[in-house]
Parts: structure tokens; sequence; C-alpha cells
């Protein structure tokens, strides 16, 4: 172990030093507080990270180091920089992995040798594991970045406005600071992989030359899965069963899925990608729609098939890309389209309700052949959903909750493609074709006795469930207090035997609901949360952990205030002195979100 390497009076010492609460009965052989326990957890696995990043592996410690950091939500970005590490292993090179958050700002600001690999969400936000850091960074114009190189990947979204915004953010502030640019920042949309590939291998071998290298043994690195983005596992769904009532305004499903054989594994808190295949009727509309057959053969990643197979598993046909757009908007002569291209309120207005297939019928005069038609278009991706099952506790199934997306708009039905691919076409007879993302910050905590507060409404429940599955195998003793709403209790309590069960056997220790519509005046879970606030705060003093999964759009923005309020007025602290107690449960990962 690494803490070996440290006599246990140094440690002893550097803990005193340190702590923040440095008391007699510290000296005494007292047992520590939950709140201390969760510093102490904190402390050690800062010194932890610290010793990785100076002393190296201990076949590569000589070679030269270099920082590969990463922002992410969803776990894009760590992949990426896990496989750049195993290139800059094979190069020599003495690569240390880290989230953004697990870097210090002085640790970062003496870095020599950065590959930083980032994604963007919500308006062009930055991932919430990289916030800290770059509010740091950004805030400070007296840092001189003249010793480091770096280079920059950036992964985004182009039917977002803000594509790459985090990646374009953190390239122009390195630039600004004196950093030198070994390889251009690349901006890579939604089918990452090639791009990725080819910036690393423009990298890493820059990063090599005129380094003491050394060769590394990775032919037993045995970290890589079966099963991943790449070949995805042919799952088996083997439950799908309606949550809300037949009355509700929503409709939201239950799967359970079979990785039975597998060899798979997750973890609470990890995600299922899911690949879907669109909606053979939708297929057949656009084939109408543009004047084709179907039976045209074209070639898709170097084989041929007919347009409606390319068109049904691997294209998006349902959000128009901005290319498709743009030929729309040419060929048309439409001047209220062209115009709103150069718009983003008035696009954003243009395109609310509409799908490619309403534009296609809108202007019918516009005809494309087979390879005009697919060379406008992105390719199909997964969807990722937060498991609602526990691997422990079911290790040969994983669980969903997932909302059905079906609405009427432009004199048309419309659907979501996975969420109804999911509900409408799968069958026991089908492949479901995915994959894991891990999520290693958003995971119960590891001390079985500490507080877990989470935050959940709607599908956003779905970790939580997990959570509370988790706990029950481990039989941990600590708090689990669950704030959970939607909008009638009657036809939107998803789960609600489950919870009743955990509550009568005491896993489940406090439920605080909030449906919104049942009252004339609108109930939220934060306004639960600040009616709630002395025991809330009360439970964070004791080392309680803070969980939020769900829309980021409001929810997550609206449950973060309320935590900022209730612990400024339950703390007796200033609005600058709550942000302060709010970034150090963020900086602990005591503050983490799951937020879409």
């Amino acid at each position: 172990m690494l803490v070996s390497s440290l006599n246990s009076l140094q440690l002893h010492e550097t803990f005193l030093k340190n702590s923040p609460m440095k008391t007699e009965n510290n000296a005494q052989n007292v047992p520590f507080n939950p709140a201390q326990q969760a510093w102490l957890s904190g402390f050690f696995a800062g010194m932890h990270t610290q010793m990785l990043q100076s002393a190296g592996s201990s076949d590569n410690a000589n070679a030269r180091l270099i920082h590969i950091l990463y922002g992410t939500q969803t776990g894009n970005s760590e992949s990426v920089a896990h496989d750049a590490a195993n290139m800059a292993k094979a190069h020599g090179l003495n690569p240390s992995v880290l989230s953004l958050d697990e870097i210090s700002k002085d640790s970062f600001v003496k870095a020599e040798y950065v590959t930083l690999i980032t994604s963007t969400y919500g308006e062009g936000e930055m991932p919430d594991n990289a916030q800290m850091l770059w509010d740091e960074i950004s805030a400070d114009d007296s840092i001189d970045l003249s010793a480091m190189n770096y280079s920059i990947l950036a992964l985004g979204d182009t039917s977002y406005d803000l594509f790459c915004k985090a990646g374009i953010d953190w390239d122009e502030r390195l630039e600004k600071l004196g950093a030198k640019r070994l390889v251009d920042r690349v901006d890579c949309d939604v089918d990452f992989d090639e791009a990725a590939e080819a910036w690393m291998s423009s990298v890493i071998p820059l990063m090599a030359e005129g380094a003491a290298t050394v060769t590394i043994d990775t032919s037993a690195d045995t970290s890589a899965v079966k099963y991943n983005r790449k070949n995805p596992f042919p799952a088996t769904l083997t439950a799908n069963r309606l949550l809300t009532s037949a009355d509700s305004s929503k409709e939201t499903r239950h799967y359970e899925i079979s990785i039975a054989g597998s060899e798979l594994n997750y973890e609470a808190g990890d995600a299922l990608n899911v690949i879907p295949t669109n909606c053979p009727d939708l297929v057949a509309d656009i084939l109408k729609a543009i004047g084709c057959t179907g039976t045209e053969d074209e070639p898709v990643n170097g084989e041929l098939m007919p347009l409606t197979e390319a068109l049904r598993t691997h294209f998006e046909i349902k959000l128009p890309s901005k290319e498709l757009l743009a030929a729309i908007a040419d060929h048309s002569g439409d001047k209220e389209l062209n115009s709103a291209l150069d718009d983003k309120e008035a696009l954003t207005n243009y395109l609310w309700g509409r799908d490619t297939l309403d534009l296609l019928l809108q202007f019918p005069s516009i005809q494309f052949s087979a390879a005009e038609f697919i060379a406008l278009l992105k390719p199909l991706q997964h969807r990722a959903y937060s498991i609602s099952s526990s691997g422990k506790a079911n290790p040969e199934s994983v669980h969903l909750t997932v909302a059905s997306v079906r609405y009427s708009s432009h004199d048309r039905d419309h659907k979501g493609v996975c969420s109804t691919y999911l509900a409408d076409l799968v069958d026991d007879s089908t492949a479901v074709r995915c994959f894991f993302s891990p999520n290693k910050v958003f995971r119960v905590p590891e001390n079985n006795d500490l507080p877990m507060i989470m935050v959940g409404p709607g599908t956003g429940i779905a970790p939580f469930r997990a959570f509370l599955q988790e706990r029950e195998f481990r039989q941990a003793k600590g708090l689990n207090w669950l704030f959970f709403g939607d909008r009638n209790a009657a036809t939107d309590y998803i789960y609600q035997d489950e919870m009743t069960a955990m509550q009568e056997s005491g896993l489940l220790n406090r439920l605080d609901l909030a449906f919104s519509r049942d009252q004339e005046e609108k109930i939220y879970v934060q306004d639960r949360m600040r009616e709630q606030g002395a025991e809330l705060f009360a439970q964070l003093e004791q080392g309680g952990y803070f969980f939020v999964c769900g829309d980021a759009y409001r929810m997550a923005k609206d449950v973060d205030k309320a935590l900022h309020d209730v612990i400024a007025t339950h703390g007796k602290f200033s609005e600058e002195q709550a942000a302060e107690y709010v970034n150090q449960m963020k900086k602990d990962k005591r503050y983490v979100r799951d937020v879409y």
C-alpha cells in the first residue's frame, strides 16, 4: 500500500497539522464522530492522490509524468482518458489520470504536460466535476502557465448551439495564461471514437519527444471489458411493466434486462447505455417523403445495405442535424427557416415540436437521393439511463426506470427514439444492445454509518432505488432519507409499494413527498427541503452525503438554491460562507449530482 511508504510518525504529524478538528479528545483515543470520519476519508483520499501524482506507478516512475485530466457528466470523457493513458504507457510515459475535481489548483498550475478531455452539458456548462477548478483558474489572472504544454479534446453534440463550449473555454483560458498548445483542440460530435483516436495519436507522441521513457509491459492489463461502446452486449429484456396509473399524464415503465453470461458487472450509480433502433413506421414515412423506395443499396461503415435497414439501425432520423436543416433551408428558399438558422432563439422556437419528418412534410417538393440524405444524417447514438438496481443485489440483471416520450405536434403523433423502442419494439426475442458507463463519483458512501440524503423526483428516483438496495445488501446502519415527488400522488407515485415496504422494514428512515398538482399551490422537492431545513442541516453536519438526480435545467438548479438557503439559514452563515460550505461538500464528494 502507498500509505505504508510514509512512516507512522510522519502520517500522524501531517494529520494533526492539517486537521480542522484538533481537540484534546483526538489525543485521548475518543472515537471520531461521523463528520470527522467523513473529513478523514477525504483527507486520506487526498493524500493518496498526491502520492499517486508524485510517485507514479512502480514500473514507469522514472518516465515523464503527464496529467490526463477529464471533466465528465456521463462517463465518456473518463473512458477516453483511460484510452489515452494506455497509449501514453505504450510510448513510455507515466500518465496520471485524474478527474478535474481530483487535482488542486496548485498541482494543476505546476503540471508541465497536460491533456484535458471534457464534455459540455446543459447550456454550454462545465461538467459538475470540472466546475470548481474552472472557477479557480478563470478567476485568477496572475497564474503563470508558461511551463505547461497542453492539448484539449472536447466532447459535445452539434445539435446544441454551444457545441463543445466547456472545451473551448478551457482552451482559450490556458492559452491566455501562457500555456503552450502542442496540438490544436479537437471538437468531437456524438460519434467521437475516430476523432478521439486521431487526437491521441497526435498529442501523445509529441509529449514523449525528448523524454526519458521506459518500456512498459501492458500485456497483462485486464482492465478492458469484453463488451463496451464499440462492442455492446446483446442482452434480453425480461420485464416491462407500467409504473404510472393508466389515468396519468405520463407513461413511466420499469424494465429488467438480463446480463447473464456477459461477465459484466456494475455498481449502484452507474448508467446503462442502450442502442435503439428507429421506429419502422417513421422510417417508412421518411422514405416516402424523400421519394425513395428503401431498397436502394448504400455503403454504411464499409458494408452495403438497403436504405430501409440503414435508416432503421444506423442513423438519427428523429432530430434533424444542422447539415440537414441547412440543406432543407437552401432547397426550400423558405425565408423564416433561413433567417432562423442564424438566430439561436428563433431556431429553437421554429423547431419546437418539429422533427425531421415534419420538416420534410412541410416542404414536399424537396426530395433527396438515398446517398444525399444519409450524408446529411448523424449516426444513431446510444441513450444513457441511470440504473435503478444494485449490482450486488442483482448481479445478473439491470433495472431501468424510463419515462416513455409521446406527444402530438404538427398534426402527428411523435415518439421518443429509445424510450418507445423499449416500450413498443422490444420483446424477449429482441437483442437489446447495451453497455455500462461507470460513474465513480455517484456512489453510496463507503462508510455505512453516514447519513445519505437523496433528492430524486420523477424518474430521478432510479439511482436511489439502487442506492437503497445497496444499503440493504450491505446491512448499512446510516440514515436513508429520500425526497421524491411528481405531479399527482394517485397516478404518478411510482414504486409506492416498494417505498412503503422499505419504510416498514426500517431501511428508508425518512420519506418526504411533493406532488405538485395535488393542491392549489404547487409544491416541489425543494420546498420540502426548506420545510425540513433544520434536520437536513443537522444530517449534513453529521457527515451526510447529499445526492441529486433528474432534470438539470430547472429541478437541479432549484434544489441547489434550496441547499444553499438551508445551510445559510440553519448554519447561521452568510451567503458566501454557505457557498464555501457547499464547495467543501463537493470537494469531499458529499454533494454529487446525476443530472441530464
